[in-house]
């Protein structure tokens, strides 16, 4: 996704959590993933400690430029990625934007 992440008070609706409909069309776009109430994740896998550290380290670079940072639960062969702004209480567009930004990762 070439689209950035903006601040909440800069998107449609204002700080508003992005409806159901909208959330199903989104979910749409993203293989994987799973929506459960105020958050998408998806865990993905790795064939050793050094590649998980190397992916979870790209995740950070990539999310400090977004300013707009998951929670990651991390192991020795997977990290499980979670999106949620919770500025708002719930899902946002960048949520989404960061979510394809990261399955771009995985795929490098």
């Amino acid at each position: 996704m070439e689209q950035a992440c903006h601040p909440a008070s800069e998107q449609p609706g204002k700080g508003e959590s992005l409806s159901r409909a909208k959330i199903d069309k989104l979910m749409e776009n993203l293989q994987g993933w799973q929506h459960q109430d105020t958050l998408i994740s998806k865990t993905y896998p790795f064939k050793n400690y050094y590649q998980t550290i190397a992916f979870v380290n790209a995740v950070a670079w990539m999310t400090h430029k977004e300013d707009h940072h998951p929670d990651l639960t991390v192991s020795y062969n997977s990290c499980r990625v979670e999106y949620s702004t919770h500025a708002i209480g719930g899902l946002s567009i960048n949520d989404f934007i960061c979510a394809a930004k990261v399955d771009a990762l995985f795929t490098l």
